[in-house]
């Protein structure tokens, strides 16, 4: 507590003429009949009843100013918190204090529809109020689309006569001529980030296409994510006649790039002679996607099908900027390329309730009253480990060069440790599933003051040792741990993790990338390089010759594509 705001008045100098007043203030006090109380209670109340009587509950509240954080609200999650609510702490004098929110906010612009009940998913509406403002204008033409697309999806989504059509036409092993309504069913496949990004990714390639993109949700996924479209569902019901994943992979007869080589289809075959359903195999298969799915034939006789099947491992959002029969649309759509999933990331996902009850706990208990929040998030890949010593070496190296945290200093210096109390507060918030990198960036803000006098916090909110992708509660802990990241002021992370991607994409900044080592070498040369973008990397671009039979440099060709920094053949979406 703020020991200023805790001390009580001072007495006045001369008690007497308070003894005064006091005595005045009794002898009118005894002189008031009941009747008078009676009447003063009565305007009194009807005074209160016009001041609140319009307001059934509190508003949402959110920042006063850009850089400030709101105090988290809403309902309290049925789950029980992982650990005691704080105590209520007076804000220091460098928290601005939350003022009430525009509802066009909680909208973000228009990116949401407000056709929900707020109760149904706490986060839609409120996780957005944790972070700055977006950099990035929404186009209102995109507006305009996610609204068409949510009429189109409860037109034809679960549930509905169309939908049942449909299943019973792909059930006869028939392709509809002239579909009314069209689909795109999405199977998972890797970790979460990777589901979250390919989720993206054919969330746009059906807004392209003219799909409704409905979602097979395995146990490890169930309960993460609220419904995302206002009067329907997303979720693949069960008993889908194509239900088994493990029959999807580039080798199975149904897929696009198999048909066309065995023969069983033709770019001029007609829709009625097409098979009942499609299969796009979105993998990568040494580390390139299909060349066949990103040119234009193909995205024509593509649009035939009235079922189509994909599954993906890639973010794969910037190849379809490189399919020209889609580039002027995306051009309107987002006029600036770097927030393709900034802007559909925070309109798809929103946690449920019980995931949104960990993140707004633990955000409430470390991050919501300090100055500054700088995440950390460290990942290990068996293909290329890389050993303790070095990786916290070169995260170090990475914090001093870019002066993501401020210097220590001597700790037998009385000054630095006299000016610390009234310096700012900085978190650090350390993603990893190993605690040593916690332990060793604690213990120096621990054991040092800082040069500057500010107060340096680290915080790791688990450390899970090993990947569970089947695992539901690891699954809620990641995501969890995804969106506290993503309400961090600067986030570094390591190259090719799409669990990072995710956050600094939702977060809309540009991450401090720690580069992997050379092939043949241990330590990484230089340790880490700032992101051009705010997009995540496509790691398997395809090779988007099409029919000229060479491949193409599209860094070279197109503006608004260039290779990753942490993937040098990878390709990204920016703005110059």
């Amino acid at each position: 507590m703020d020991m200023k705001r805790a001390r009580s008045p001072r007495a006045p100098a001369d008690g007497g003429d308070d003894d005064k007043r006091r005595a005045a203030s009794a002898k009118w006090g005894g002189a008031v009949r009941p009747k008078m109380v009676l009447v003063g209670f009565l305007i009194t109340l009807a005074l209160l009843a016009f001041t609140f009587g319009g307001r059934s509950a509190p508003l949402p509240s959110t920042p006063s100013s850009p850089t400030s954080v709101p105090k988290a609200g809403g309902a309290t999650p049925k789950s029980k918190p992982p650990f005691p609510r704080p105590k209520t702490v007076i804000p220091s004098k460098n928290v601005t204090a939350p003022a009430t929110t525009p509802s066009q906010d909680k909208l973000l612009g228009g990116l949401l529809s407000a056709a929900f009940e707020e109760s149904s998913c706490q986060s839609r509406y409120k996780s957005s109020l944790y972070r700055k403002p977006s950099p990035f204008p929404l186009s209102p033409y995109l507006v305009k689309k996610l609204r068409k697309y949510e009429a189109y999806h409860k037109k034809c989504g679960p549930g509905t006569h169309r939908y049942r059509t449909a299943v019973e036409q792909l059930q006869a092993g028939r392709n509809a001529d002239s579909s009314e309504c069209k689909y795109v069913v999405w199977f998972p496949c890797n970790g979460l980030g990777n589901r979250m990004l390919t989720i993206a990714s054919t969330f746009l390639y059906a807004l392209l296409s003219g799909r409704v993109m409905l979602v097979n949700v395995p146990r490890e996924q169930e309960g993460l994510f609220c419904e995302p479209f206002p009067g329907t569902s997303w979720v693949l019901p069960g008993g889908f006649p194509e239900g088994n994943p493990m029959k999807l992979n580039v080798g199975a007869p149904e897929s696009y790039v198999n048909m066309l080589k065995n023969g069983v289809i033709r770019h001029d075959t007609p829709a009625a002679s097409l098979p009942a359903h499609v299969y796009l195999h979105v993998e990568q298969t040494r580390l390139r996607l299909s060349d066949n799915i990103f040119c234009d034939d193909d995205q024509r006789l593509l649009r035939k099908f009235s079922w189509m099947i994909l599954k993906s491992d890639s973010y794969f959002a910037p190849a379809l900027f490189l399919t020209p029969m889609y580039e002027k649309e995306l051009a309107r759509m987002f006029p600036q390329r770097e927030a393709v999933f900034h802007h559909l990331g925070r309109y798809l996902f929103h946690p449920t309730d019980r995931v949104w009850g960990i993140v707004r706990r633990y955000y409430e208990a470390y991050l919501a009253r300090v100055d500054e929040k700088i995440g950390f998030q460290i990942r290990i890949f068996p293909e290329k480990p890389v050993k303790f010593e070095n990786m916290y070496d070169q995260l170090t190296r990475c914090i001093r060069e870019q002066r993501l945290l401020p210097e220590l200093g001597d700790p037998a210096s009385p000054a630095m440790n006299a000016t610390g109390h009234d310096g700012k507060v900085k978190a650090v918030l350390i993603a990893s599933l190993y605690s040593g990198y916690y332990d060793k960036i604690r213990g120096l803000y621990y054991e040092s003051p800082t040069k500057t006098g500010e107060i340096v916090a680290v915080y790791q909110p688990s450390h899970e040792e090993k990947q569970e992708y089947a695992s539901n509660e690891h699954n809620q802990k990641a995501l969890a741990e995804i969106y506290l990241l993503s309400y961090c002021d600067k986030i570094a992370m390591s190259a090719w993790s799409t669990f990072g991607y995710v956050a600094y994409g939702f977060a809309g900044v540009k991450p401090w990338i720690l580069l992997r080592p050379d092939w043949n070498k241990e330590v990484s040369d230089v340790a880490c390089v700032r992101s051009t973008s705010v997009e995540p990397c496509l790691h398997s671009p395809p090779i988007l010759g099409c029919r000229a039979k060479k491949e193409v440099d599209v860094a070279r060709v197109k503006p608004y594509v260039r290779h990753c920094e942490d993937v040098g053949f990878g390709l990204k979406l920016f703005d110059s």
